[in-house]
């Protein structure tokens, strides 16, 4: 069965929202791997590739801190408690894939998957943001694609850093949105 990775993505971002949630609720009974096949059940014929639903839940999750060090530079403005919880775990998302998964996630897909989310669940102006927050790690992470096929990059640690000015950039990808480069590694 071929695998629907733009379904798996909407699943991962409904589970991490209700985990923040939940755990910013003391909740006692939160479980990642329940949520994730809570998420997962309605559509489980139709997703295919639940190792991927499972693992990027689970990386995203590991890597919250790290994760939301590195964004905060990059969106100067919004202190990341204040960035609306749907917005924060998208851009969560698109960083993770675009520092650990250019071998398998083209840079690319990675920003307009986030975008995409960002339209179909954020609010008006919410892809805006989301792709110039995530244009500017690209253009923080380095990466250089080869020829399409994968990519490298400093690790996302290393995002935060600023560049020799002392800025943390903005918008490098600009105000247009990446169009779908219609890869079917998405």
């Amino acid at each position: 069965m071929a695998s629907n990775r733009h379904l798996g993505r909407v699943i991962v971002l409904q589970s991490l929202y209700e985990y923040e949630l939940r755990t910013l609720a003391h909740d006692p009974e939160v479980d990642l791997d329940v949520v994730v096949a809570k998420n997962i059940e309605p559509y489980e014929k139709t997703l295919g590739d639940t190792e991927f639903v499972y693992g990027l839940a689970h990386n995203v999750v590991k890597n919250f801190k790290t994760l939301d060090t590195a964004l905060q530079p990059m969106a100067p403005e919004w202190p990341i408690e204040s960035i609306a919880a749907i917005d924060r775990n998208i851009l969560r998302m698109g960083l993770y894939e675009l520092s650990e998964c250019g071998d398998t996630i083209p840079p690319k897909v990675a920003i307009n998957e986030a975008v995409e989310l960002a339209k179909s669940f954020g609010s008006e102006n919410s892809s805006r943001f989301i792709n110039g927050v995530l244009g500017t790690a690209y253009k923080k992470l380095g990466i250089i694609e080869e020829n399409n096929h994968g990519s490298k990059n400093k690790p996302v640690e290393q995002v935060a850093e600023p560049n020799a000015e002392g800025e943390s950039g903005q918008g490098a990808i600009g105000e247009k949105e990446i169009e779908s480069t219609g890869s079917s590694a998405d």
